[in-house]
């Protein structure tokens, strides 16, 4: 019978985050939004400008009996840098901080056990920055950003930036891609 849970990633552009998951096996929805912010609705413009504490985040809804949660946190450490501080590439700003929050402590014990796998195998050499927080509340993104890469293919940000990361998901991660 299946199990649904619900994790909350922030690894900087949610445009990115949202294509890369949505090709999951296992996943039955992926919303962008904010999270972790203090300031209650916020809009995107608002979350910008870094005043609202908020992370672009994604929601994601997944059957446990086809994609574990710590397959979920392999392909996200791997498709962003837990290393900077605040930053993903040319997107800077808390906004665009790593981050999990985290909805059952199964998840939060998943997520350190990781970031422990992570570091003790030293696959970064800089040390993980990775926020690790309860969910608290979650914000749907406003419509125009939600399926952002598949609506803008040829937009510039999503040629230079959402094109090479999906390439590379695609390659490491053939086995856990729906058919």
């Amino acid at each position: 019978m299946a199990k649904i849970e619900s994790i909350v990633l922030g690894g900087g552009c949610f445009w990115c985050t949202e294509t890369i998951f949505k090709q999951l096996r296992g996943v039955l929805a992926v919303v962008p939004g904010y999270a972790g912010g203090q300031t209650p609705n916020p809009s995107y413009e608002q979350v910008c400008s870094g005043a609202t504490g908020h992370a672009e985040v994604i929601k994601v809804d997944f059957d446990t009996e086809q994609i574990s949660v710590d397959e979920l946190l392999s392909v996200f450490f791997s498709v962003h840098d837990p290393t900077t501080l605040n930053r993903q590439g040319h997107d800077i700003g808390t906004q665009y901080r790593s981050v999990i929050f985290f909805s059952t402590s199964e998840q939060e014990l998943a997520v350190k056990n990781k970031i422990i796998e992570l570091t003790s195998e030293r696959t970064y050499s800089d040390p993980i920055v990775t926020e690790i927080k309860p969910l608290d509340k979650f914000y749907e993104a406003e419509d125009y950003h939600h399926d952002y890469f598949a609506k803008n293919p040829d937009q510039t940000y999503c040629q230079l930036v959402i094109n090479p990361k999906l390439k590379k998901f695609k390659d490491k991660w053939k086995s856990l891609i729906k058919n």
